[in-house]
């Protein structure tokens, strides 16, 4: 654990274990909320940007090309739309509408909402699932979080457990209230570490009548003990208060927000199987986008300190509509997707040792399913189609929002 590339690594989803320091320059427009990878784009692209009047389209700045990381699909109508959550932020979403219109029920869609990974943007994989649930039948949105992406919220890059959770609430609300859905039929999509803030609102949204967690982290656990639970004692949580306190001291001192990296760069050849993983997508072409905060200088240092002082899925033991986690077998995450069905469901996993690589190894407990696909890594579920197993996401959705 004391490993600088785990510690790298880390960074993607836990500020507070490295503290890598940007320029004044880069700290003092952090803090402002100009010269950041989130807003750079609306002056960088501003011939290709529109300030709409529309009514779901409010204050902030969208960018009018498309600059996803996966090419649009001809089966779909796109259009980008924005809604306040309960906090007042505005946020800013894809919305994809099949438009095959007989796909409709009493002249409205199913719908589901979908977000992640932690640290990334719309226009990377959650965008991705949104587009391909519309081609199946889905109206859907892909939406930045608060204080990212082209979301509303200050300072940039900050996160938390709450407000992230309400994020996945502010979307039911916008999708329950549309003419074309039927609000009687929304799930939502999590992914990495929305994955976690997918389940934890589950826990607390009745109208979420199904719910899917790919290849999910439990961010709150991960803050506090550490990969793989290593760190999982109250002298290291205290260090990893100090730190944090420590930084917070300097943030308000210098007026700046330090910035804790992104994915490690360049890669050192002996980095872990995982950090690779990660490079390969963030920091390449596959995945690359520069409103990413983990292609690019990361989270807020300071920003895990409610993750580390609040744990998600207290509550998941008692949700009773429909959820599934999917995992690979390969992933180094796949202990928390273990972990939030043995909560939920009060059984243990049990994933056997070495899968069949002819099928996916699924166990069931009530309406509750966890589904590990044989081969798989942690960010082959960001965007890999031949492993994500959307023919699945689509029979769970129809059978669950029907």
């Amino acid at each position: 654990m004391k490993s600088r590339f785990f510690k790298a690594a880390l960074a993607v989803v836990s500020a507070c274990t490295l503290m890598a320091c940007c320029t004044e320059k880069e700290n003092k427009a952090a803090a402002q909320g100009a010269a950041t990878p989130a807003t750079q784009s609306a002056t960088e692209t501003a011939s290709a940007t529109q300030q709409t009047k529309d009514e779901n389209m409010n204050k902030l700045t969208l960018t009018a090309e498309w600059d996803k990381v996966f090419p649009k699909s001809d089966k779909v109508e796109h259009s980008k739309v924005t809604f306040k959550n309960h906090f007042g932020i505005e946020l800013a979403a894809d919305m994809f509408v099949p438009k095959d219109t007989s796909l409709k029920v009493n002249g409205k869609f199913p719908a589901i909402a979908v977000s992640g990974p932690f640290g990334a943007v719309k226009e990377q994989s959650s965008g991705l699932y949104a587009q391909q649930m519309a081609e199946r039948g889905f109206l859907t949105i892909a939406f930045d979080p608060s204080f990212t992406g082209e979301s509303g919220g200050e300072p940039r890059y900050m996160n938390s457990p709450d407000i992230n959770t309400e994020d996945f609430m502010a979307s039911v609300d916008f999708l329950s209230t549309r003419d074309n859905v039927d609000p009687e039929r929304i799930g939502i999509i999590g992914i990495c570490g929305w994955g976690g803030m997918a389940i934890n609102a589950a826990g607390i949204d009745t109208r979420v009548k199904a719910t899917v967690a790919s290849t999910m982290y439990d961010m709150s656990r991960v803050s506090a003990n550490g990969y793989f639970d290593a760190a999982n004692n109250a002298e290291a949580r205290n260090e990893a208060r100090k730190a944090l306190m420590a930084q917070r001291t300097k943030d308000f001192k210098n007026g700046t927000y330090d910035l804790a990296g992104g994915v490690v760069d360049p890669l050192p050849d002996d980095a872990p199987y995982f950090v690779k993983d990660y490079y390969a997508y963030y920091k390449t072409p596959r995945g690359y986008h520069k409103r990413s905060l983990n292609s690019n200088k990361g989270w807020a240092a300071s920003a895990s300190t409610s993750l580390l002082n609040t744990k998600l899925l207290a509550y998941a033991d008692e949700i009773r509509n429909p959820v599934l986690i999917i995992h690979g077998e390969k992933a180094h995450s796949r202990y928390f997707g273990e972990g939030a069905f043995e909560k939920m469901t009060g059984k243990k996993a049990n994933v056997p040792a070495k899968l069949d690589a002819t099928k996916n190894w699924s166990k069931t407990v009530g309406n509750k399913e966890l589904l590990v696909i044989p081969g798989a890594s942690h960010v082959d579920l960001y965007d890999n189609l031949e492993k994500i197993p959307f023919e699945k996401l689509n029979e769970f959705f129809k059978t669950n929002l029907k």
